[in-house]
């Protein structure tokens, strides 16, 4: 079945814009003039009138979480909250509304006491305590690496003074007691006390997540749910393989996989998923499903005060949580050449970079990055830093929506000189990184549009400061269209099929309501698509 897109102003490359594009097989296979185009067709050619407007390659998330995406919009909505007092009330209300929601345990993620109007400071069991006793809390700031619970899910995970989780914290009260707040792996297993649902469930949930991210303009996601605590069981990989093998994907998804241990990661790499899919060629000709790479998380988050630095204002002893160690991350790392494995790994503090970069580089082939292997974030960096990732080859997998919020606090955070140097995505790509952009779904939302703006406009959603934030680490639309099209592919070693509208290439593409190249750059965090186009399948209409 062949189509046609025509009268559209198509995004080849930077200065190179083309009219129409003849699909087959779900690659573009002529690029050019509308005319010409035409006269390619024969009776069962479908042609599609693109009306003038502007088509960009489709857009790929570089990194986030598709499926606690899709269970968190199931849950009790808490980013608007403004203090501990509104939380609580909150979720009592979503507890009377919903009570066949929260039977075996209440989860969310989204409360920020940075955003807080009175005191900002973290919830504690004796907070939770007031929604319920009776059932397990576990409440997720909104970057997904500190949590507060109540004490049900306390005593359901069998917490005393004397647990310990390796690569977290269980924090303790004034009275010497856990107080619910934990933080990193400590966080991975207070979610224990909340089951996370069937497979059935799961994969309903997932069809509404691609439903939502095709509408904005995905048409790929690099996503890190498989061997995450919310999936974790033994439907970690079917849960997605039976959901693509029945159709129902709408868009591409490479995974991006976590592991309780290296022996763990290297049983699956000789008996398990890796082994099956390497040894069957994938999960099937022309599948929508790829298996990437292994997942590591270094530190935590800035929000927090637990990613890895030495620079947070007033806390000269904070200097974060290490979620793992430097020989762990040697080991998987080593495990990872033996089986020419990528790693991508979390990591937001600037030592926390530097020493992941170190596991990497033993683990580099003749001298050379040659796996690919990526920081995921990346946020606060010195000028040292951006060489060595530079000079090494390291891939970024960034997020520049995180200025949205983020731009508030960097400077009384960390200081005025770390904020310098630090989000500096411009930079990089400037100096030939390669650097991608993803928006670490559900900590902010997938739509596509609102970090492109940001990478661009350096620019808040109420469009300050005036002069954007650090200005100089502006892009342009072309840079910011590429690092979310084709640099997000290099990541996946598809950089050659994906990423572009040109022959050869995946017919992945999005129809969008206004001119990205020549609107207001203001303008941009409202754009939305008219259609969005998988193997030259329509699987979003406006």
């Amino acid at each position: 079945m062949k189509s046609i897109f025509f009268n559209g102003k198509f995004y080849v490359e930077r200065g190179h814009f083309e009219e129409a594009v003849l699909i087959e097989d779900g690659l573009f296979k002529v690029v050019g003039k509308t005319e010409e185009i035409l006269a390619m067709a024969d009776a069962d050619t479908e042609k599609i009138d693109c009306n003038g407007k502007t088509v960009i390659p489709g857009l790929n998330d570089s990194h986030q979480h598709l499926l606690l995406y899709a269970m968190n919009k199931n849950e009790v909505y808490t980013e608007d909250v403004t203090s501990v007092e509104h939380l609580v009330e909150v979720c009592k209300k979503f507890m009377e509304e919903n009570p066949e929601k929260v039977v075996n345990g209440m989860h969310s993620i989204g409360w920020n006491q940075d955003t807080f109007t009175g005191e900002k400071r973290f919830p504690t069991k004796e907070d939770l305590d007031q929604i319920s006793t009776e059932i397990p809390i576990v409440l997720e700031r909104i970057c997904g690496h500190i949590a507060s619970t109540n004490s049900k899910a306390i005593e359901v995970l069998g917490v005393t003074t004397e647990t310990r989780v390796a690569g977290g914290e269980i924090r303790l009260g004034e009275d010497g007691q856990p107080n619910g707040i934990f933080t990193e792996n400590a966080l991975i297993f207070a979610n224990k006390a909340v089951p996370s649902g069937s497979k059935e469930f799961k994969q309903k949930l997932l069809k509404e997540a691609m439903e939502y991210a095709v509408s904005v303009g995905l048409t790929t996601v690099q996503s890190n749910d498989s061997g995450s605590y919310w999936c974790k069981d033994e439907d970690k990989f079917s849960v997605f393989e039976d959901f693509y093998k029945e159709g129902k994907g709408l868009l591409r998804y490479h995974s991006q996989v976590c592991f309780d241990s290296p022996e763990d990661f290297e049983k699956c790499l000789t008996e398990g998923e890796y082994a099956r899919y390497r040894k069957e060629g994938g999960y099937g000709k022309d599948s929508w499903l790829t298996l990437g790479p292994l997942k590591l998380f270094k530190d935590g988050s800035l929000g927090a005060r637990t990613a890895i630095t030495d620079s947070y204002v007033g806390q000269p002893d904070n200097h974060g949580v290490e979620a793992i160690s430097i020989e762990e991350a040697d080991r998987y790392c080593e495990i990872a050449k033996k089986y020419g494995v990528q790693v991508v790994t979390h990591c937001i503090g600037d030592i926390a970079s530097d020493e992941i970069i170190g596991s990497y580089e033993k683990a580099f082939i003749d001298g050379e990055n040659k796996l690919r292997h990526s920081l995921v974030h990346c946020q606060l960096t010195t000028e040292k830093l951006l060489d060595r990732i530079v000079e090494e080859d390291i891939l970024v997998q960034a997020q520049p929506v995180f200025l949205g919020f983020d731009m508030s606090i960097l400077e009384d955070t960390c200081g005025k000189e770390m904020a310098e140097t630090s989000y500096n995505f411009g930079t990089l790509l400037k100096r030939g990184a390669h650097l991608s952009y993803g928006t670490d779904c559900p900590v902010e939302d997938c739509n596509p549009f609102p970090n492109i703006y940001m990478a661009v406009t350096r620019k808040n959603m109420e469009g300050k400061p005036e002069d954007g934030f650090y200005p100089k680490e502006c892009v342009d639309v072309e840079t910011a269209i590429d690092a979310y099209t084709v640099e997000s592919a290099y990541c996946e070693f598809k950089e050659d099929v994906k990423g572009r509208i040109k022959p050869g290439f995946y017919a992945d593409m999005v129809v969008i309501d206004k001119d990205i190249f020549t609107c207001d750059p203001l303008e941009i965090k409202d754009i939305r698509p008219e259609m969005t186009v998988v193997g030259g399948k329509i699987v979003y209409k406006k």
